[in-house]
């Protein structure tokens, strides 16, 4: 594996890696990539995550993401580190790249959870805000994994402890698939969960003068044929 550091073009308007950025990168270096997988990586940004997959074995490697600016971003990304990445636009959940099966799936999707005030999916904005339980997209990736995995594929999605991650254990559980937590990481609130704190404490979501949040790494394996009605 080449162990040297991504460079990293950054843009206006894409959301830039921060700490569930680098928690999912780790993640994914410990979970031993199959040598040759087929990877997708949903809501990829700057495509940090895609072209660490591409960095540790992954043969074909695709990306998604619904905000042109992130697909420049990460199609200019891949190029400069000499990577071979297919970056798509779309939403994940009706792309292209979602009627394919892959060994591995890499995701840090929108997850924080959104005044009905602030409830759009327009500019920046729409790299965080998830709906008042921030589940917005998480439910449909829980929902999609049996469709996206091969045999013996896995999934590794990163979220705070802000919008359930037992949620997320029990859906991918009941849609046939293996999960649990494997890694987590804490830190102090940034820009948006501070300016949101009063909303978050209204919503029971997090306690009076609480300044950090939990993030955590789900992996999802898909242990043979599961039954879904996705399958041919």
């Amino acid at each position: 594996m080449d162990t040297t550091e991504l460079k990293l073009l950054k843009a206006w308007g894409v959301y830039e890696p921060q700490g569930d950025s680098y928690l999912l990168k780790g993640a994914l270096a410990k979970a031993a990539v199959p040598q040759g997988a087929d990877a997708l990586d949903v809501c990829t940004g700057t495509g940090l995550i895609a072209m660490t997959a591409a960095r540790l074995g992954a043969h074909r490697v695709r990306a998604v993401d619904s905000s042109y600016r992130a697909v420049v971003t990460a199609r200019c990304n891949a190029r400069l580190n000499r990577l071979s990445v297919r970056v798509e636009h779309g939403d994940f959940r009706t792309s292209q790249a979602a009627r394919h099966r892959y060994d591995v799936v890499t995701a840090n999707p929108p997850y924080i959870p959104t005044p009905v005030s602030a409830d759009t999916e327009r500019g920046r904005s729409r790299a965080w805000n998830a709906g008042p339980d921030g589940r917005r997209y998480l439910d449909r990736l829980c929902a999609m994994a049996p469709q996206l995995l091969t045999d013996h594929g896995m999934m590794l999605l990163v979220h705070s402890v802000l919008c359930a991650p037992e949620k997320t254990l029990r859906l991918l559980g009941e849609a046939g698939l293996k999960a649990s937590i494997v890694a987590r990481r804490r830190q102090p609130f940034g820009p948006v969960l501070t300016a949101r704190a009063a909303w978050l404490i209204d919503q029971g979501l997090i306690s009076q003068g609480q300044t950090e949040e939990e993030l955590v790494v789900i992996r999802a394996d898909r242990a043979g044929p599961v039954s879904d009605a996705h399958d041919t």
